[in-house]
């Protein structure tokens, strides 16, 4: 049901933040029957529609939409604004609703030249209500969510649209202008390069699409008083004492009032493990020949004789006795590091980089620098980095010059950040396996839509194999077979070293001769968008790290339909069930055909880091059947072990941030 109180809510706070009145809800209720009835509900955090739910919704508006195809511009906007105005006066909303999408849909077809299919206005009427929509990849969210901000932003809401990169920011702002245009709604986007006065003028725009990086560094930016010399901490305190108002214009941003996520789950869940830091260079403890001793002494000490990896929680554990190999450090040191505590700690660094941080898995070499890959996404993140001695141990590691070394100045999480807004609400093609953290951290109700067509994808018998060069040897084989039959492939891989290794078997051991191959990795993440869009042209293959939230549509041609549609390949599982249905999702989009393979191994990463019985049972069945019996077990058991850690990370950085946030009152909050 959409929400209209919040709708008033949003249209009576037009500058929450700029007299810096609002904080995140309180995570506890004071009350425990509350709390017990929060925990209850989110068993019962998702909703699914129907098929015929979305046609009977939207029966009303694509009647009024008729009617409205008679009117001309002057008029529809007319209508629009009448229809926006009553929402916020009366109580009875769905009428008014229904004649303010109508609106939306007929512009929509007057700017692009299509209307709405039953299940967006469905999908917008969900954010309206401050829900997460789940709605299957290649289903248009990028219209539902400007459907939703063209609403919001008309009743008089400051509207964020949030994506997981500036790219797709800037493309979904550039695409639904148009739309924004017609009702005279100002609208922009933020980009990386631009500077606060520019971004300043952009947050003031109605509409404003952005990643969800960028917009919570420029608040955190606000909180370190970059612009006008005054933190919010700052102006409170003038005010409560002296009544002197702060000059709020001079905010990078102004309010949180409607918020959109799109690839809610990737921006909300997977990138909420760490908080988003603002850091600045300093002098650190931990001095150039302090690393270089380290690393040099962590190569001498023997795995499972001085120490142990731990590759289920990523950690290094040092057995006794292991000081037997180590020498001391150069006496010119600081004191402190030649004490046995500091050294272990330094040693333990040291260890990490070597052994549980990877070249073309964790981070690439651009530049002569270290740059981080993102695990979720497959981009890279030039503007990160590694605290506490670990990224200059990985330049030492791989030969390059040691940076500086970073002081942390203010940080928030995602998790606290988001409850901020007023109404919160997002998109993504994969929830449902998250929707009780979506309701627990965020108060978020998974909606599931229904697609507007039947899909048609097909699964093909999956490949196991004992030994990773035979998994390759398949994956080439089937992939060149596959896209000499017409049909596009796209195969899938975790790492930039996997998506290298398959290009070099497809290049090495098969005939490729009227093949087009396409290699997207984070080295190549510049090229993405146009890689992407040639993906679905018949006779092309597409080697592609991570495809969650890459966001950028694979349209077919004539002949790669009339061929099966796109296959896609997943080589390796990932640890979240998530992602992968990100990427099996490509396929058969919008009613199209298509088709899906898994084509694995026994000794993948998930399965060697998540040893149980079904793995160690199946490594050693020569029956293929039985085979994949045993993997689809063991990689089950492996999911849901991953997943329980990765859920388990999150919330103890969400318990250190609400700790940090008691005991440091400025650290992120907006006061």
């Amino acid at each position: 049901m959409f929400n209209s109180v919040l709708l008033r809510k949003l249209r009576q706070n037009p500058l929450v933040l700029s007299e810096g009145g609002r904080e995140e809800s309180n995570p506890n209720h004071p009350n425990k029957l509350i709390r017990t009835f929060s925990n209850l509900q989110s068993f019962y955090a998702v909703k699914s529609y129907r098929r015929s739910q979305a046609t009977s919704s939207a029966k009303a508006i694509r009647k009024l939409t008729q009617q409205y195809a008679t009117y001309d511009d002057f008029k529809l906007r007319q209508c629009f604004e009448l229809a926006i105005k009553s929402l916020i006066i009366n109580k009875d909303m769905t009428p008014q609703l229904n004649i303010a999408q109508a609106c939306v849909g007929e512009a929509i077809y007057r700017t692009f030249g299509f209307y709405p299919h039953d299940v967006q206005y469905l999908g917008a009427r969900v954010l309206l209500s401050g829900q997460l929509a789940e709605m299957q990849t290649g289903e248009g969210k990028t219209v539902v969510a400007a459907i939703a901000a063209t609403i919001a932003a008309a009743s008089g809401a400051a509207v964020h649209v949030l994506s997981t990169n500036e790219y797709l920011a800037t493309r979904d702002c550039e695409e639904m202008t148009p739309l924004f245009d017609f009702f005279s709604i100002s609208s922009g986007s933020i980009s990386s390069e631009m500077e606060i006065e520019e971004r300043q003028k952009q947050y003031a725009l109605q509409i404003c699409y952005v990643s969800a990086s960028e917009l919570v560094f420029d608040v955190l930016k606000d909180e370190l008083n970059i612009t006008n010399g005054e933190t919010r901490v700052k102006a409170s305190l003038n005010k409560f004492i002296h009544n002197i108002l702060s000059n709020s214009d001079q905010h990078i941003v102004p309010a949180l009032h409607f918020c959109i996520v799109d690839e809610a789950d990737s921006v909300l869940i997977d990138e909420a493990s760490t908080p988003l830091i603002i850091s600045q260079e300093s002098e650190s403890i931990m001095e150039k020949l302090v690393l270089r001793w380290a690393l040099d002494e962590a190569r001498k000490l023997i795995e499972s004789k001085d120490f142990i990896v731990d590759l289920v929680n990523n950690d290094i554990e040092l057995l006794k006795n292991f000081e037997r190999n180590i020498s001391l450090p150069p006496e010119s040191v600081r004191p402190m590091w030649h004490t046995k505590a500091w050294q272990k700690l330094i040693l333990k660094k040291a260890l990490n980089a070597l052994h549980l941080f990877h070249l073309d898995e964790h981070y690439i070499i651009a530049e002569e620098k270290i740059v981080i890959v993102d695990e979720a996404t497959g981009r890279p993140m030039p503007d990160r980095s590694w605290e506490q001695g670990l990224h200059q141990l990985i330049e030492l590691k791989e030969g390059l010059d040691i940076s500086n070394t970073r002081q942390t100045i203010a940080q928030i999480t995602f998790q606290r950040f988001f409850k901020r807004y007023i109404l919160l609400a997002g998109l993504t093609g994969t929830a449902a396996e998250v929707s009780r953290e979506m309701w627990n951290v965020y108060e978020l109700k998974v909606c599931i839509i229904p697609p507007n067509r039947k899909n048609l994808r097909k699964k093909m018998s999956t490949n196991c194999h004992l030994t990773q060069d035979d998994k390759w040897k398949s994956v080439a084989d089937e992939a060149v077979k596959v896209a000499k039959n017409g049909q596009p492939v796209l195969i899938g891989t975790r790492s930039v070293e996997s998506s290298e290794k398959v290009l070099d078997f497809i290049n090495k051991n098969n005939n490729n001769e009227g093949l087009t191959i396409h290699l997207l990795n984070a080295r190549q993440n510049e090229q993405e968008a146009d890689i992407v869009a040639r993906a679905g042209l018949s006779k092309t293959i597409t080697i592609a790290t991570n495809m969650a939230g890459r966001g950028t549509d694979i349209k077919l041609d004539e002949t790669a339909k009339n061929s099966g549609g796109l296959h896609v390949i997943l080589t390796e599982h990932h640890d979240s069930k998530r992602i992968d249905r990100q990427l099996i999702g490509r396929s058969a989009r919008q009613g199209n055909q298509g088709s899906y393979q898994e084509i694995v191994c026994f000794n993948d990463t998930l399965l060697f880091a998540h040893k149980n019985i079904w793995q160690i049972i199946g490594s050693n069945i020569y029956l293929p059947i039985l085979r994949t019996y045993l993997y689809s077990r063991a990689m089950k058991t492996a999911q849901n072990r991953a997943q329980q850690r990765q859920y388990e990370i999150r919330m103890n950085t969400l318990k250190q941030d609400r700790t940090r946030q008691k005991q440091i009152g400025f650290i992120g909050k907006l006061k």
